[in-house]
């Protein structure tokens, strides 16, 4: 949920798909395209995820039957709100960010879908958040994760996250393509080191089952194996 390197790259099938992809292939509800469109005139609108990525989580919801959601990195709503729709009534979200700014935008939203009872917002610093979560013996209590904030601190977010989310659940973590820069050993800013680190520790990490999905700007899905604490 930052900005994420932009290039000058030709137009690939891939972008001239997309529309058709998500005329056909995502069932957006009116109240989450109107929050996509207000979002996508904010400066900073690229960092909200795509339709297709709200369309993928409240499949996996379903599938997975999701009581409790975590989110790292809320932006304006999208997401959170896309869960909120295809959690059971008495599904909850924790929902961390530190912006009282964009956070008023999915609070209205999430209030305008019925859904603002779902979703218990937390504004301060995501890792004290989960820490305090831990401290107060939330391990294991979360069904699916979503990461999606500073990149920094990813691999925090990513260990507290696995701490929190329950043999068998899941954990999301966008923007690992990020742009194409991860890929790209001249990109040697922190945000894409911390990335391509994460995305390398994952690739190992015997605790999890793991998929990379070329959606939006990337989504590792990492299922959090049996017999993990």
């Amino acid at each position: 949920m930052s900005r994420k390197p932009t290039s000058g790259k030709v137009r690939t099938a891939h972008d001239r798909l997309l529309p058709y992809l998500r005329s056909v292939g995502v069932r957006e509800a009116p109240v989450l395209s109107r929050l996509r469109e207000e979002t996508q005139a904010l400066p900073m609108g690229q960092m909200q995820i795509a339709p297709e990525q709200g369309a993928l989580m409240q499949l996996l919801v379903q599938l997975i039957g999701v009581r409790r959601y975590l989110e790292i990195g809320v932006f304006t709503g999208y997401s959170a709100l896309s869960v909120a729709l295809a959690l059971p009534d008495d599904g909850r979200i924790l929902a961390c960010d530190i912006s009282a700014e964009w956070t008023a935008v999915a609070r209205r939203y999430w209030q305008q879908a019925g859904q603002e009872h779902k979703i218990d917002l937390r504004l301060a610093p995501a890792l004290d958040t989960l820490d305090g979560l831990l401290k107060a013996g939330q391990a294991a209590s979360f069904d699916l994760a979503f990461i999606d904030a500073d990149k920094q601190n990813y691999d925090g977010y990513y260990e507290r996250a696995l701490a929190l989310v329950r043999p068998g659940g899941l954990i999301a973590i966008d923007n690992v393509l990020w742009g194409g820069a991860v890929a790209d050993p001249t990109y040697q800013d922190a945000e894409t080191v911390a990335i391509r680190t994460l995305n390398a520790k994952l690739r190992e990490d015997d605790r999890i089952a793991l998929a990379m999905v070329p959606i939006g700007d990337g989504v590792s899905l990492a299922w959090k194996r049996a017999g993990q604490a």
